[in-house]
């Protein structure tokens, strides 16, 4: 009998452990991505996706609050910043392969942020969504630090944001490839660059694992949109917000 007491009071100790918490993080990403790589890089088996879904499972079952959670987690959520600006490194090793192809690259960074926000935020209206559910979605579709970043400006919840910006990247990941066949698009540079407009940092890094010239323009695609997200989306905001 002292032997099991020992055991409960270690596992009691150790739910509750806030390492207990990063490690639980960094096995469930290891999982989805065996996963992901044992399905040949088969967009269905994200392994963010599958990492959250793991997370979450087991979270519940060990009945570990969320504040504790994050404790072990904010140092992988400090990092994202640092991953973020270290994509400049393939920008900066493709940026020979941009000539030519700047102007219909401005033309669909435009468009895509643009159309992201009114797709978005207008399904959001028509099915009666209030104001801090709309409000977030205006970054959805910008990489998390940067979203959060710009919901604080805009007065909407970063949390919320930071839900529709990883769904919206889970879900880009996913469907993108799909939707890109259907519609014909085979240059590498072509499906990079939509899928980081897109996707932002899950979606870059999908294309990574596919293509190092997807990889390079989803990379530039997702920098470019956040740094003119973060100074247009406040103005667009505040002028359909008044």
């Amino acid at each position: 009998m002292s032997k099991q007491h020992s055991i409960v009071e270690i596992w009691v100790y150790l739910s509750g452990s806030p390492l207990f918490a990063l490690f639980i993080t960094l096995a469930a990403y290891q999982i989805g991505l065996t996963l992901y790589q044992k399905s040949k890089q088969n967009p269905l088996a994200n392994p963010v996706a599958i990492a959250i879904l793991l997370v979450a499972c087991m979270i519940q079952v060990i009945e570990m609050p969320y504040s504790t959670y994050f404790e072990g987690a904010q140092f992988i959520h400090f990092l994202l910043g640092s991953a973020t600006v270290s994509l400049a490194i393939p920008i900066y090793r493709g940026l020979h392969s941009l000539k030519g192809r700047s102007i219909p690259l401005v033309f669909s960074l435009a468009a895509g942020g643009l159309i992201s926000i009114a797709s978005a935020v207008g399904i959001a209206t028509l099915l009666g969504a209030d104001s801090s559910i709309t409000g977030a979605m205006y970054p959805k579709s910008v990489t998390a630090p940067i979203a959060m970043g710009i919901a604080e400006r805009i007065g909407v919840s970063p949390t919320l944001t930071a839900i529709f910006a990883v769904s919206t990247g889970i879900l880009g990941a996913i469907l993108a490839p799909f939707v890109l066949n259907a519609l014909g698009i085979k240059a590498w540079w072509q499906r990079g660059f939509a899928i980081g407009v897109g996707a932002h940092g899950i979606g870059t890094s999908r294309a990574f694992s596919i293509h190092p010239e997807a990889g390079t323009y989803a990379s530039l695609a997702m920098g470019l949109n956040g740094v003119i997200s973060a100074v247009a989306i406040p103005v667009i905001y505040h002028l359909f917000n008044k």
